[in-house]
């Protein structure tokens, strides 16, 4: 009498590796998103970072308003894949410096974008030449802003 050996899965075996293969897909694909969401929040941050200190040796080289201009600074600065503008307005009221990065509206997770409004979110450093401090804002979502910008400002609408 000859054995038979078996020759293959059966359907049961193949239902529960589907099972198995999407339960880890739902699982893995959100936690994708909010990675590559937090990596291109990033981005603007460091590019941001990037300005603070030659905003500083400006400002002690000339006025502050000179150097609080984005023209000032080299072009490759304010671009990037996520980073839609980084710009720089000088507030003559109180002589702050303020640091503005967007993100772009498309390409971009949508947890850095403002859907209603069709526009990428905001990222605000503002420079205080009297007492020397830094001030950060941001309207990103709590899970993808940098924790050393907490939202001490609030972005510009």
């Amino acid at each position: 009498m000859k054995k038979q050996i078996q020759q293959g899965f059966t359907l049961i075996e193949l239902m529960i590796v589907v099972a198995i293969i999407g339960i880890l897909a739902a699982v893995a694909i959100p936690a994708y998103q909010d990675y590559t969401a937090k990596a291109q929040a990033a981005e603007m941050y460091s590019l941001m970072a990037g300005l603070k200190t030659p905003l500083l040796e400006n400002a002690s080289a000339v006025d502050m308003p000179t150097a609080c201009r984005m023209s000032e600074y080299p072009t490759a600065v304010s671009t990037g894949r996520s980073v839609g503008t980084i710009t720089m307005t000088y507030n003559t009221t109180d002589g702050t410096c303020d640091i503005i990065g967007q993100y772009k509206a498309s390409g971009v997770n949508t947890k850095l974008i403002d859907v209603g409004a069709g526009v990428g979110k905001q990222v605000v450093y503002r420079y205080n030449a009297t007492n020397g401090t830094w001030l950060c804002g941001t309207d990103l979502d709590v899970s993808v802003q940098s924790k050393s910008c907490a939202g001490t400002l609030t972005a510009p609408t």
